[in-house]
């Protein structure tokens, strides 16, 4: 049974705007996604831009065949994978990441998850990491769509948010934390703690199969960064049509 997968979100401007931009030129923040009420998620922009470190490669240690990696930013997670012969192609709604991805030698096109994508059905791992679990604001929605992009034994590697949440909201991107949020242009995004993340997993066609924390030297336990391992085995549910 194939899929019926939700329309596409447009891609969100703002991805593509001065302030991301500029902070993937620098390297470095500040960055955050800002909620319509002011609430503000900082971006850890420098982290993107370096050299995968110890808790990425855990990670990515675990994939299996062609690799996929939805939202890959500056592509350091591509050009990790890319390193060793892996075959792996990273997707971003940003010029200017997929830029620096490239010239990091990694292979990237500037796409939605939504679009139409290369080798749909045969990919034999995806990446949902540092929060792109939260694209397009609908994970039930996002999770289904990653099952039509993957093998039919294929593996997902998702990070969720260090606390228990299920959260959808439309934010902004901003690089000034005190200009006029009102005037940002925002987009649907999400926040997804584990519990809930399993929630949405079952119901789009994937199973658990392993979970795990990764925590830097000196760094609380609730700082932990999170981490599942969901695959592909079982027909993928028909979504219904309000």
């Amino acid at each position: 049974m194939s899929a019926t997968v939700p329309a596409a979100p447009p891609h969100p401007p703002a991805w593509g705007a001065d302030a991301y931009a500029e902070a993937l030129r620098r390297g470095r923040g500040p960055l955050y996604l800002r909620r319509t009420d002011g609430w503000l998620l900082p971006l850890d922009v420098a982290r993107w831009c370096a050299p995968a470190d110890a808790a990425d490669l855990a990670a990515l240690r675990r994939c299996e065949g062609s690799v996929l990696d939805i939202g890959c930013g500056p592509g350091r997670l591509v050009a990790a994978l890319t390193a060793p012969g892996r075959r792996v192609l990273g997707i971003d709604v940003s010029p200017a990441a997929v830029a620096r991805t490239a010239a990091a030698g990694g292979a990237a096109l500037c796409r939605s998850v939504f679009d139409s994508l290369p080798e749909e059905g045969s990919w034999g791992t995806a990446l949902l990491l540092d929060g792109n679990i939260g694209i397009g604001g609908d994970p039930r929605a996002l999770l289904a769509r990653t099952a039509a992009l993957a093998h039919r034994t294929g593996l997902l590697l998702v990070e969720t948010a260090p606390e228990d949440v299920d959260e959808r909201a439309r934010v902004g991107v901003a690089g000034d934390p005190y200009a006029d949020h009102h005037t940002a242009v925002t987009f649907p995004w999400a926040r997804v703690g584990t519990s809930a993340l399993l929630r949405y997993a079952d119901a789009a066609g994937w199973t658990p199969v392993e979970r795990w924390t990764a925590t830097e030297p000196g760094q609380s336990p609730s700082a932990a960064r999170r981490f599942v391992a969901l695959r592909r085995c079982r027909s993928l549910p028909t979504a219904r049509r309000g």
